[in-house]
């Protein structure tokens, strides 16, 4: 597999392959974003319960974070730019099968070829090639790529809400197919140029081992809290997102306005985003985890008490700020903790954690509801999830700095 020069880390042809890769995703993540637009709609086609598309992409996060696992290998080995042309192809056929009718085509549409075959050949695989081509500003890279969910939520939903009114969401689902179609395998065919070598990109004191935040802690230990943690704060992360405009609706809020929640709610997130990315640059990606959490946790209870439309936009705004320095927090994580050469697979394993949370969460929400008749036991679910991250990423944060600050300023009075 051919590489590119190593004297090209943190420059603009670097920023470049990131942007293209962060477009690429805001094509790819509007696919599931049909089925959130368009719930009470799909969910009418198909005996009337939300369950069936909350599911729907529940399985789309699900399969994107498995197939994340062996497109990752894929990737390292043939190059990213097969795996995204690959899974471009893959989100098109996904959802060409999700509107034949039937609650199994449209899981089996989202399920395998939206999520494993499909985003999941463009999520982690770029996470890995992104992180390759930054050093100092890694962190704030990765906040770039991880907010193409964000980019796909801010064009989109609008978008989706007029074409179904107009056409239906299987209409939708076929058009929106084809343009992805057209449009990743463009950019990708020509702008997405061979990362530099990942022995090479490394930089620091992981480019051989494991970062000296490690000496002397258990490894397996660090990787699984991170893991579940991961798993934990994406729960409530998917609730709002998934629900917003279904959960408007219930309260009385014309659809066209919920969707232009939805997208209020993801701009400030995108936006947001890049801030935290610099700031994860200077504390690193578990105390920036630390953070970002308890700013979830606060917005979400938020969603168990507003009704009024104002007061949604303002819990939709505080949840934007909030929760969007999580994903890439993790990712940055792994790549400051661990060694580069393990990145191909340990990347994508903390993104399937967060995906296996955000698809229980999705799910979850629309589960509880079917049975309850109201979100507000989901978001009870969420809150209790998010407190128990915090429990987690505080551990985290005593482990592997507190210890080290102790031991420095041991070593500053003895000299």
């Amino acid at each position: 597999m051919k590489t590119s020069p190593t004297s090209l880390i943190d420059t603009r042809t670097a920023w470049g392959a990131a942007i293209v890769a962060v477009v690429c995703l805001g094509l790819s993540f509007g696919a599931p974003l049909v089925s959130t637009v368009s719930l009470k709609a799909i969910a009418q086609d198909m005996g009337g319960v939300r369950t069936v598309p909350a599911l729907g992409s529940s399985l789309a996060w699900l399969g994107s974070a498995v197939g994340g696992l062996v497109m990752g290998r894929l990737a390292d080995r043939f190059g990213v730019r097969w795996t995204v042309m690959g899974g471009a192809v893959s989100v098109g056929i996904g959802l060409a099968i999700s509107t034949l009718g039937h609650p199994w085509q449209f899981w089996l549409g989202h399920g395998l070829f939206v999520g494993v075959l499909g985003i999941g050949g463009l999520n982690a695989p770029l996470y890995v090639y992104v992180s390759h081509w930054f050093a100092r500003r890694r962190g704030s890279a990765l906040a770039l790529l991880s907010s193409g969910n964000y980019i796909a939520g801010i064009c989109w939903p609008v978008v989706f809400e007029k074409v179904t009114a107009a056409w239906g969401w299987r209409a939708t689902m076929l058009s929106y197919g084809a343009l992805e179609v057209v449009l990743v395998l463009l950019l990708a065919g020509f702008f997405l140029p061979p990362a530099p070598a990942p022995s090479q990109g490394a930089a620091g004191a992981n480019a051989g081992g494991a970062s000296p935040l490690l000496a002397g802690r258990n490894h397996r230990l660090v990787f699984l809290v991170t893991a579940a943690a991961a798993f934990l704060c994406c729960v409530p992360m998917a609730m709002p997102q998934g629900h917003l405009v279904a959960l408007c609706s219930d309260r009385g809020i014309a659809p066209t306005v919920g969707a232009a929640m939805l997208s209020v709610l993801l701009t400030v997130a995108f936006i947001s985003r890049q801030a935290w990315g610099l700031a994860s640059d200077r504390i690193g990606g578990i105390r920036t985890a630390l953070i970002s959490s308890f700013l979830q946790a606060a917005a979400v209870s938020g969603y168990l008490f507003v009704q009024e439309q104002f007061g949604l936009f303002a819990v939709s705004i505080a949840f934007g700020l909030g929760f969007s320095a999580l994903i890439p927090a993790y990712a940055l994580a792994v790549r400051e903790l661990f060694p580069t050469n393990e990145a191909y697979w340990r990347v994508p394993v903390m993104l399937l954690m967060t995906g296996t949370g955000m698809a229980t969460g999705g799910w979850l929400a629309g589960f509880l509801y079917d049975h309850s008749g109201s979100y507000d036991l989901a978001f009870e679910v969420g809150v209790a999830s998010n407190l128990a991250n915090l429990a987690l990423l505080g551990f985290l944060t005593w482990y592997l700095y507190i210890p080290r600050r102790a031991t420095l300023q041991a070593t500053r009075k003895a000299a």
